[in-house]
């Protein structure tokens, strides 16, 4: 199951991450591992790695940063940016934060058309949010209701 859903993706060009088990990664031949950040764990290190196997993890907060950096991710997803939980960061913390890492930043959490223009203040590698690319596959048009037929 796993082999063909590696093959079909490959021939689509898309990038196969696993989450969460670094072994069953490289086992399956996958492209990377994406690492959460309840995971603590620095024994990612004793795996012998591709040169083409990536490491991503995601984060919320500097102690979880330093031990992105220690399991050797190389990318860091930070969350949430803006207010969709109580523990939002907002722009300003959010920048703070990325500033203390040299590792490519992708941001996270309550991205949406109207704000995603704010984040050209940012220094990011990219986005990620479930909203803003729900809505863009929308056709917009004339809303149907009693009186538009």
């Amino acid at each position: 199951m796993l082999t063909s859903l590696t093959n079909f993706c490959r021939k689509k060009g898309t990038k196969v991450y696993l989450a969460n088990n670094i072994k069953l990664a490289i086992k399956f031949n996958f492209n990377g591992a994406y690492i959460p950040s309840f995971n603590k764990d620095i024994r990612p290190n004793l795996f012998k790695l591709k040169k083409k196997f990536h490491l991503i993890g995601s984060a919320h907060n500097l102690k979880e940063i330093r031990i992105k950096e220690k399991q050797n991710v190389k990318e860091i997803f930070i969350a949430s940016l803006f207010k969709l939980k109580k523990t939002y960061l907002g722009p300003n913390k959010f920048r703070n934060l990325s500033n203390l890492t040299t590792l490519p930043i992708i941001a996270l959490g309550g991205i949406n058309s109207t704000n995603v223009k704010s984040l050209k203040l940012l220094k990011l590698k990219g986005f990620s949010g479930k909203r803003y690319f729900r809505n863009k596959g929308k056709k917009k048009g004339p809303k149907k209701g009693p009186f538009n037929i």
